[in-house]
């Protein structure tokens, strides 16, 4: 479980950009510079209650605001990501998170697969149940229960990856004997399971997870998180040690306000110690490939010298 430094890709917009060149850059530079991992957002479609993703409850995150109103752009994750992975030849690519029961799981489990396939076994899957009710009513579920419609996503998506006459039965479906190719380069697409600890998630990330997408309270104190997520899992009767850790990394700034690197890769080794794995940067780059991929290759470095790498 090597740490590797990440990035956001932005694939949204509050207005349509014209074009996505900057995105498509940004990653072919990532790639270069030597980023371990992009990731990218979901939202399929939007309601216009966007003030409820300030509401815990509801699997939002308080004090939160969305980046942009009902009518932003918002490109599909996993569009992207094969897009991405087209231009690209080394950095991993992973939706976080993917609201992954508003796909069919025979679909997802297909589209996952050929990506994962496309890219060299470079793909991994981040999914949440995520906060918006409206996106479950349009796609004809119910919000009440998207953790249950998530598991069966999962279990679906599991059984196509791992068998070669996938059967399953759950309270949605039943089907045996089915097949699906080409399956994952490694047998199986690695699954980040986003959640706080709670009952539910943990036992998703136990059965599921190679991953925690830690959130809420366990992402704003993720050492007290990490060992909490660590105990539930070990609870249900697997080893916790396996499962990497995704956590933001603050940019420290100078008085004019520029990131500095060493002042924010200094916090690097207690982070990699507490168990993260995935230790992402929010970095504005500058436009082009050539210059993103100088802006960021001393980043790289530093974090890289940071966890002996």
């Amino acid at each position: 479980m090597k740490p590797r430094l990440s990035m956001h890709l932005i694939n949204f917009a509050a207005e349509p950009p014209g074009d996505w060149q900057r995105l498509f850059d940004l990653a072919v530079a990532a790639d270069r510079a030597g980023i371990g991992r992009l990731v990218v957002s979901d939202h399929v479609v939007y309601g216009e209650r966007l003030d409820r993703y300030a509401d815990p409850a509801l699997g939002g995150l308080a004090g939160g605001r969305q980046p942009t109103g009902p009518d932003g752009a918002w490109l599909e994750p996993l569009t992207v990501l094969a897009m991405v992975g087209a231009l690209t030849e080394r950095v991993r690519l992973c939706p976080m998170v993917l609201l992954a029961a508003l796909r069919r799981p025979i679909v997802l489990a297909k589209t996952a697969a050929t990506i994962d396939v496309l890219t060299g076994g470079r793909l991994d899957l981040g999914v949440g149940v995520g906060w918006q009710q409206e996106e479950y009513e349009a796609a004809g579920l119910d919000f009440a229960d998207r953790g249950r419609l998530l598991d069966h996503t999962l279990e679906v998506c599991e059984a196509l990856w791992t068998q070669e006459r996938a059967s399953v039965s759950t309270e949605e479906l039943s089907f045996e004997g089915i097949h699906q190719m080409p399956k994952p380069t490694a047998g199986t697409v690695p699954v980040w399971v986003s959640g706080t600890v709670n009952r539910r998630s943990m036992a998703r990330l136990a059965r599921f997870g190679s991953g925690w997408i830690p959130w809420g309270p366990d992402a704003a104190d993720i050492d007290s998180g990490i060992a909490r997520m660590r105990d539930a899992v070990a609870a249900r009767g697997r080893d916790p040690s396996g499962i990497e850790v995704a956590v933001n990394v603050r940019l420290e700034r100078d008085s004019s306000g520029q990131p500095q690197i060493a002042p924010t890769m200094s916090v690097v080794p207690a982070l990699v110690e507490a168990g993260a794995t995935d230790l992402r940067i929010h970095l504005q780059t500058p436009q082009g490939v050539a210059g993103a991929e100088e802006y960021l290759s001393p980043w790289v470095e530093a974090f890289e010298a940071a966890v002996g790498s």
